[in-house]
């Protein structure tokens, strides 16, 4: 990586790190703003949720395409415009019709901006940096996210819609600053990606949406990456909630700091994770995930069964949001970066929106389930169906490392084959044979 495709790479973690800074104030409190400050009630603010995922579902099938053809920044630059515009009408709006507006322009503007700046990370970075740069990249997002969660809670006001609209203008100046930090840097020409795939899942030669559903690992890989989302980010906000105050007992400020937990977590163990994935088997590490998922949610689950000791109730609780933070660190080095040295060079946009559609599936999808077994007070079997699902992760990160070339599952085994020239004839070496040469 050259120092002025670093730099590049800083500043868009940097405005990435601003723009999640906005989110923060607002994300909390969409629900809240929407059924009782709005006093629109629970069903629009149940809708808006659903407008989100479906903005969200039906752009990003084209982004893809138009990435490849013209180039991230372009599309990141639309993206950062809708979202400022969707963020802004949200605070400002009082009726249900222009709530549901703003949801959609807000909800397109995040889903285009995804795998558009996967993709800038991805050019401005090599298969050796690729994990370091996404992992920096997730560590800033929380750190933004945390960080504008705590402010926002210090304005926020129930009973002062004004606050509300305080918050919202603030997550639109901040996606116009990711917007003019992105204006600024300059993009490399063409993703610096590793060598091509030779596994039996490789990727076809051939180009189009057709090819990438034929790249076996990359269809395997999209469905581990549903599994993901829907057992961890698709439950934070409804069943294992629901489950912590229902259940458990705990109380909404307990729900807070078992979040502010996983956030910790997160900071904490990011660089470390790091180290110690690095020259590790990806497909071993997402397995190991899965597991760690695993402990998570029996932990949520033996939560409940202690009504007698709530103070190793509250423990338990905290501790999954805790487990699952600890296994997001172990995902940020391994799998977005899997994502890029699975795509061919001209398909990089395509590969990181298709993997940005089933996170957003995973998440959409999540909700949905965890509330409506919530509803039907099904608390057993839902720990049962994520504890299942957390050791099918594991199941099919190993499955998947047998479609992984040796590479693909462990950049740090990347060589090329130089040719060592003779001094007299320029021809090969003593013994005719490549020499590896790590880069």
């Amino acid at each position: 990586m050259t120092t002025a495709t670093g730099a590049t790479l800083r500043r868009i973690q940097l405005g990435n790190a601003l723009s999640a800074f906005g989110s923060g104030f607002t994300v909390p409190y969409l629900f809240i703003y929407v059924a009782d400050v709005r006093d629109l009630g629970p069903s629009m603010a149940g809708a808006v949720l659903a407008v989100f995922a479906a903005a969200a579902l039906l752009v990003l099938p084209l982004v893809g395409r138009v990435i490849d053809r013209r180039g991230p920044l372009p599309v990141a630059l639309t993206g950062t415009g809708a979202a400022a515009v969707g963020a802004l009408g949200f605070g400002l709006t009082e009726q249900a019709a222009t709530v549901l507006t703003a949801a959609a322009v807000l909800g397109a503007g995040v889903a285009v901006l995804q795998p558009a700046l996967a993709t800038m990370i991805v050019w401005c970075s090599t298969t050796e940096t690729r994990s370091r740069a996404f992992a920096t990249q997730f560590f800033l997002i929380n750190l933004g996210m945390g960080a504008g969660g705590l402010l926002g809670g210090l304005i926020v006001d129930e009973h002062a819609p004004a606050s509300f609209t305080l918050l919202f203008s603030i997550q639109a100046v901040m996606f116009l600053v990711l917007g003019g930090v992105l204006w600024t840097v300059r993009v490399p020409r063409a993703p610096a990606l590793g060598d091509a795939p030779t596994a039996a899942g490789q990727a076809p030669a051939a180009s189009g949406w057709r090819a990438l559903l034929e790249d076996r690992a990359m269809v395997l890989l999209s469905v581990l990456g549903f599994v993901l989302f829907f057992t961890c980010y698709g439950q934070f906000e409804s069943g294992l909630a629901a489950y912590g105050v229902e259940v458990t007992g705990i109380s909404t400020s307990t729900l807070g700091l078992a979040l502010f937990a996983n956030t910790v977590v997160i900071m904490l163990a990011q660089f470390v994770v790091l180290r110690m994935v690095h020259g590790r088997r990806r497909s071993r590490v997402v397995a190991l995930v899965g597991v760690v998922w695993a402990v998570a949610w029996l932990s949520a689950g033996a939560s409940g069964l202690v009504p007698q000791a709530p103070a190793l109730a509250v423990t338990l609780f905290i501790s999954t949001y805790a487990l699952f933070g600890l296994g997001e660190a172990m995902l940020s080095p391994t799998v977005a970066p899997l994502v890029a040295d699975l795509a061919p060079q001209p398909m990089v946009g395509r590969y990181n929106s298709a993997f940005a559609l089933v996170k957003q599936l995973g998440v959409a999808v999540g909700p949905a389930v965890g509330g409506l077994m919530a509803a039907q007070g099904a608390y057993p079997a839902y720990i049962a169906l994520l504890v299942m699902c957390s050791l099918g992760i594991a199941l099919l990160a190993l499955r998947l490392g047998r479609r992984l070339t040796p590479v693909q599952d462990d950049p740090a085994l990347r060589v090329t084959q130089v040719v060592r020239q003779s001094p007299q004839s320029g021809g090969p070496g003593p013994a005719g044979q490549p020499v590896g040469v790590t880069v």
